[in-house]
């Protein structure tokens, strides 16, 4: 296996080169075990540590390697390795931190493309759908819907949900699969490319890590069943994990996403629900929030049919996330500067008494 099969390219290569990292081995981060990794090169893979400067000047989560990154990294004889550079990422795809608002959670980094799957027969929300794809716009992600389990609804309930993605979603690909017949998997096939890196985001139980097993040939990932009496899917993937198929593309699994909490994704929104910002264009008022202006063409087109409710809706919800999101880091850099300036207050009178 060379670096260009786990996606190196030329423009790595001349940062590398510019930062004078040549006498350092060059790696992907391909899985992340609180703050273990796991380091690829063409021909090994170690365990790693960050050195104690990486560690010392990160100031938020996306300072850490995430999978997917490429590092610089010293190897040592007990295959242990030590990182001492993050390359330049080429995006980094995030959600807001679970339980930490304010805060980011990145979710894997250089994605090229990303399968968001969704199953047919229970999971079946665009709602969601219109979160992933906002967080795929944001990042420079290009989106891929997988819809998956069809082998257990009706060809006609088939084509009414495919129906309603067209009807909201737009013009994004849509794959109709089964993971147990192998149904729609000769069109997906053909989307994958050698060197490209795919994300695949979902909630537990979709067919995630059955999906990377089919297209493997084998068993890479451990798949586990639903839960009969929830019908909820269980976590299978308990950490984010890279892994290259022999005839092309690189996958990496993420654990099942039951909440899609959205962060700081203004031109992702933007992107997401451009039906609803080229409606802005012809508001009356430059600022309009689109919620009770007079002159709002955004409103007048939910009144006559022409945007539909539900999108529009589900738009507020997540403007709203968003500017909540934004707003708690504006306060939490506010009180970080006062305990700063707490802190040299003190320095400077602690000096003063001591002379």
């Amino acid at each position: 296996m060379t670096l260009e099969d786990l996606g190196y390219n030329s423009s790595l290569e001349k940062s590398r080169i510019q930062q004078n990292l040549e006498t350092l081995d060059i790696g992907r981060i391909i899985s992340e075990h609180k703050e273990r990794y796991v380091v690829k090169t063409a021909n090994y893979e170690f365990e790693a540590e960050i050195t104690g400067n990486l560690r010392f000047t990160a100031s938020i989560r996306s300072d850490f390697p995430a999978v997917g990154d490429w590092v610089a990294v010293s190897v040592f004889d007990n295959n242990l390795a030590i990182i001492h550079k993050i390359l330049p990422r080429k995006n980094l795809l995030e959600r807001q931190s679970v339980g930490k608002f304010g805060e980011k959670q990145p979710i894997a980094a250089n994605i090229d493309f990303a399968f968001i799957m969704q199953s047919a027969d229970r999971d079946f929300n665009i709602n969601r759908l219109e979160r992933y794809l906002t967080i795929c716009y944001s990042a420079r992600v290009v989106p891929i819907i997988v819809l998956s389990k069809t082998d257990l609804i009706s060809e006609t309930e088939s084509g009414i949900l495919l129906k309603k993605l067209g009807s909201r979603i737009g013009n994004i690909r849509v794959f109709a699969i089964s993971n147990q017949t192998k149904a729609g998997y000769d069109r997906l096939l053909k989307v994958l490319k050698k060197g490209k890196t795919y994300c695949i985001l979902g909630s537990s139980g979709v067919g995630k890590s059955t999906l990377i097993n089919n297209l493997a040939g084998k068993d890479v990932m451990r798949t586990r069943s639903i839960s009969i009496s929830t019908k909820k899917g269980r976590h299978t993937t308990s950490h984010r994990e890279l892994i290259v198929l022999e005839g092309g593309g690189i996958f990496i699994d993420n654990p099942g996403m039951r909440e899609v909490g959205i962060a700081d994704t203004a031109d992702g929104l933007e992107t997401a629900f451009d039906t609803i910002f080229n409606l802005s264009g012809d508001c009356k008022f430059k600022d309009c929030t689109h919620t009770h202006e007079k002159g709002c063409a955004v409103l007048a087109a939910v009144e006559k049919g022409i945007l539909d409710k539900a999108t529009y809706n589900n738009y507020l919800k997540i403007e709203k996330e968003n500017l909540r999101f934004k707003t708690s880091i504006f306060e939490k850099r506010k009180k970080d500067r006062a305990f700063g300036k707490i802190c040299k207050e003190g320095v400077k009178k602690r000096k003063q008494d001591k002379y």
